[in-house]
């Protein structure tokens, strides 16, 4: 599984700063967004216990899950003729995309370059679990300026727990040798670390593993929270699969959680472990997406759905070309279109997706709205709102109680450095 951070992978920088304004096409103005394409659906190599996505599969069961080459062409026209000048990210995930092979990459840098108008600028970035990765593809990723997001949960003996083989059997040893390849071709990379019930009490061990051991500088800790129905618990707790091995397809329903599932208070004490460690020593050296994000959110620099007022911007596009809401809602009820048969700007600004977006803002509950860090939560993903306020409202995020702890613990320094920041914006 590559794990899925709301995000595509950002570029290395401190703050996320506005880039150029929207151009305008017909009359419309062309909204910035982003979009996690999936050029081999939810296939694997690994089978990831807490991976949510692997049985998205269901929705095309026995159609191969690969993005065809006319697929491929229509999406990057499509992508393309729906963005604004400037610069343009376009982002591979999965499942694992690196099992549609150099060629098919080789093909959609070739595309993308043909279709781009003059005045935008490509890159690519690719998430991967680093365990397919040799000298070919070092080569291929470094001449084509590829920044690749690599999964790793920690050192071996927590990174093993959950992400294994389809034989069950540990990945660490094979995801070292493909960070080994990124790291000998030069490749620039950043590390996605899924906090869950297994490293969530060890923050301080795993980010100084990232930072000494493996050299990484830039790093994201994306909590797992697996959300079930209590009837479907017990299958859920089995890697969302039956006696028979048959694969359930997960949603976002429920008020459970699997015994995977990052607790809430420990997710917190694992963000101010990694905070303190890095305020004290790291600042300007080492990124962390959280910190960033915060450090922007007091700037009023949204650059994380997952922590911005609003969301509906990040959207995900299958390996047919049908486009969901979010990489988190790729079921029934969030299916937008097809990138052959609508524009990408066009299923952006529906009704549909505008609704979307802004239920994150008119959904919270008072508890949030009068939450004295709710300037760097705004009330968390959507996903994880199924927990129930101090005064009995639905809607409460799930992690409410770790961001809290965090956000709290870091905003006097997170304060300090905007104050120290802002100047320089102009």
């Amino acid at each position: 599984m590559t794990t899925s951070p709301h995000e595509p992978t950002p570029r290395p920088t401190v703050v996320a700063v506005p880039g150029l304004d929207p151009v305008t096409a017909g009359g419309r103005r062309r909204l910035p967004f982003t979009v996690l394409a999936k050029p081999t659906g939810a296939a694997c190599n690994l089978d990831c216990t807490y991976c949510f996505f692997l049985s998205k599969e269901l929705l095309y069961d026995g159609d191969g899950q690969r993005m065809s080459e006319a697929g491929l062409d229509a999406y990057l026209a499509n992508l393309l003729r729906s963005q604004p000048d400037g610069d343009v990210e376009i982002a591979w995930q999965g499942g694992e995309p690196t099992m549609r092979g150099i060629p098919f990459f080789r093909r959609a840098v070739e595309l993308a370059e043909q279709l781009r108008r003059p005045k935008q600028t490509v890159r690519h970035t690719l998430q991967t679990n680093g365990t397919l990765l040799d000298d070919a593809w070092g080569e291929f990723l470094a001449t084509n300026g590829f920044l690749i997001g690599l999964s790793m949960d920690g050192p071996a003996h927590l990174h093993d727990a959950y992400r294994v083989n389809k034989a069950g059997r540990a990945t660490h040893a094979q995801v070292l040798r493909g960070l080994d390849v990124l790291k000998r071709h030069g490749v620039e990379f950043n590390i996605l670390c899924t906090v869950h019930a297994v490293n969530q009490d060890h923050g301080l061990e795993v980010y100084r593993y990232f930072r000494d051991e493996l050299g990484a500088r830039h790093l994201q800790f994306i909590p797992i929270v697996e959300r079930v129905t209590r009837e479907q618990l017990p299958i859920a707790e089995q890697g969302w699969k039956d006696g028979n091995g048959t694969r359930i397809l997960y949603r976002q329903e429920g008020d459970a959680v699997t015994s995977r599932s990052v607790d809430p208070a420990a997710w917190g004490e694992f963000l101010v472990a990694v905070f303190d460690e890095w305020a004290a020593n790291d600042i300007g050296e080492v990124f962390v997406q959280h910190f960033d994000v915060m450090l922007g959110n007091a700037l009023g620099q949204y650059s994380m759905c997952v922590h911005a007022p609003e969301c509906g911007s990040a959207l995900a596009v299958e390996h047919t070309g049908d486009v969901y809401s979010c990489d988190h809602f790729v079921e029934p009820g969030y299916l937008l279109g097809n990138v052959g048969e609508r524009s990408l700007q066009t299923m952006l600004q529906s009704p549909a997706q505008r609704e979307f977006g802004a239920a994150k803002r008119t959904s919270l509950p008072r508890q949030c709205v009068e939450c004295p860090v709710r300037w760097a939560c705004h009330g968390g993903c959507p996903k994880d709102r199924f927990d129930v306020s101090r005064d009995g409202e639905p809607g409460l995020n799930h992690l409410c109680a770790g961001y809290y702890r965090a956000f709290s613990h870091a905003e006097p320094t997170i304060r300090r450095m905007a104050e120290l920041v802002a100047p320089t914006l102009g």
